[in-house]
């Protein structure tokens, strides 16, 4: 249950975004949901193994290459999803910025349940 209601207030953030960015397009709310599970699902199968390929980089960069994965993980979704689109690397990066940072304020009261 807590899993379908994170998956939800991340389509919620993704709506807020779209609003926000210029460079992202959602055409409706599935698509946002959509966007959701396939960001969950990359974050969860695709983002290790870039993360281990990139591990030099991350060292070199003080992790600041972690950004750069997310924006690569953003591109592949928009790759994926037909009605959600990303303008260039550059409005990934900022989506995936502010998307965290949504995240981690929409999620808070999930966190406090325990």
């Amino acid at each position: 249950m807590k899993t379908i209601l994170k998956i939800l207030l991340t389509a919620v953030a993704v709506i807020i975004l779209e609003y926000i960015l210029p460079g992202i397009t959602v055409k409706s709310y599935w698509s946002a949901v959509l966007v959701a599970v396939v960001l969950s699902l990359l974050n969860l199968f695709i983002k290790p193994i870039l993360v281990v390929l990139t591990f030099p980089i991350t060292i070199v960069t003080l992790g600041l290459f972690l950004l750069v994965i997310n924006a690569v993980i953003i591109m592949m979704a928009a790759y994926f999803i037909g009605g959600f689109t990303v303008k260039n690397i550059w409005w990934a990066l900022a989506f995936s910025l502010l998307l965290s940072l949504l995240q981690s304020i929409l999620h808070s009261p999930l966190k406090k349940e325990k």
